[in-house]
């Protein structure tokens, strides 16, 4: 028999309500220790709380009852609706802890329990973690498309298909030898097919990682020293995030700043001023810094007067910053724009967000996480192995191979270390 486990699952007290989940073999026999009548399923009522020991009343509560399997855990699950004070909540959770067969639950165990009893699949859960965290309107949005199950629908889909195939290649085998079954039978058809999910995984594939969308786009500011990189980003961000000095060689270390404009995070980089070597060290640390700051970024944003660095990773801007300033003459094919002054800023941003939205994931089709996609692309390779073999008996292998790696996207493979990662973020409630 699985445990009985119970916690808050609304936020933390005090609070106007505070949502007590007892969930597991256990729940109905628990509650009923709690009060005198126990509610039908899926009725509520108002009971009256006792501690079943002292009989000490400890809250008026609102009381829900849902019988299993149909739960949000599969199992049977009673909900607790009190008074929202400290003192409330620690006293019917120590009533709870003080009867036979239940426990505390653990981060995410209850999510756990509804994987487990096949109510949600691993991509389900691992989108609820998505949007238990999401800060964006973006990362809500691909988290409730993982909720939904869109993610899951589409790797059955896959698997089904391989399922299919694996189905006709086995046929394939077994009649092999029989006088009516051509040299090649069906494996034109076979192969075609085959193909073709390989190709339908590999736009799948070739889509931007939702983890995108949490990390934020990585926009760096490079330039040589007193550029205006740390004035930019102090405007940007909307606060003195960077010291500012006439003073070259201000910045010495990358100074990284979150934001989040128009549903979409950012992850903003103020860099040391690069110029030619010289004989201080720090300096020297900052520009290599810097350096590496510039290679992993998604945009650059460049304040030199000379033209950007040749790189083939970022998109680079080339601005034209401090034009208000008399005498700096013609931007040419460079963004013009003041710190100061607020000048070409929300042009700025209107570009920034342009080639933002070209590196995040599309929002109306479901996008994989770097565990889902390292399996998909796994799926993938043995469909492509399989394309190229003429024994049947390994075509039939890379089928297979391809199905197992599907099932461990889904939840259905050998995944358990991969679980307590997973759930260890979780909330107690969840």
């Amino acid at each position: 028999m699985t445990d009985t486990i119970f916690a808050v699952s609304s936020g933390s007290p005090p609070a106007a309500i505070a949502v007590v989940r007892i969930s597991g073999p256990r729940a109905n026999n628990a509650v009923a220790r709690l009060m005198k009548r126990v509610p039908g399923p899926r009725v509520p009522v108002l009971r009256s709380l006792r501690d079943p020991t002292t009989g000490e009343l400890l809250d008026q509560a609102l009381v829900l009852r849902f019988d299993a399997p149909a739960t949000a855990t599969g199992e049977d699950l009673v909900e607790l609706h009190l008074h929202g004070g400290r003192a409330v909540v620690a006293a019917v959770l120590g009533a709870l802890a003080g009867i036979d067969g239940l426990r505390e639950a653990q981060a995410g165990e209850f999510t756990r329990q509804a994987l487990t009893n096949g109510r949600i699949d691993l991509t389900e859960a691992e989108g609820l973690g998505d949007l238990l965290a999401a800060e964006t309107e973006s990362q809500r949005r691909a988290a409730i498309t993982a909720v939904e199950g869109a993610i899951g629908r589409m790797v059955d889909g896959w698997s089904t298909r391989t399922v299919a195939l694996s189905a006709r290649v086995e046929a394939q085998i077994d009649h092999s030898d029989e006088d009516d079954v051509g040299d090649e039978g069906d494996l034109p058809e076979i192969r075609r097919e085959m193909a073709a999910l390989a190709s339908d995984i590999g736009k799948v594939l070739a889509e931007p990682p939702v983890e995108r969308l949490r990390d934020g786009i990585r926009v760096v500011l490079a330039g040589p020293p007193n550029s205006g990189k740390s004035t930019l980003l102090n405007r940007l961000v909307g606060r003195d995030a960077a010291i500012v000095s006439p003073i070259a060689g201000t910045t010495r270390d990358r100074i990284e700043v979150p934001v989040s404009r128009s549903g979409i995070a950012y992850l903003f980089t103020d860099t040391a001023g690069l110029r030619a070597p010289g004989d201080d060290a720090i300096e020297e640390i900052g520009m290599a810094r810097a350096r590496e700051a510039v290679d992993g970024a998604d945009i650059l944003l460049w304040l030199g007067d000379d033209p950007p660095p040749a790189l083939d990773g970022p998109v680079k801007l080339a601005l034209y910053p401090r034009s208000d300033q008399p005498g700096r003459g013609d931007a040419r094919d460079r963004l013009a724009l003041s710190a100061e002054t607020g000048q070409g800023i929300e042009d700025l941003w209107n570009a920034i967000a342009d080639v933002a939205k070209s590196r995040l994931p599309t929002l109306d089709r479901p996008a994989l996480n770097a565990r889902q996609r390292m399996l998909a692309a796994e799926a993938h390779h043995w469909l492509e192995t399989g394309l190229g073999e003429h024994d049947l008996i390994l075509l039939a292998e890379s089928l297979r191979a391809a199905r197992g790696a599907f099932d461990r996207i889904t939840g259905r493979g050998d995944v358990e270390a991969m679980l307590d990662s997973l759930f260890s973020r979780f909330c107690i409630g969840k």
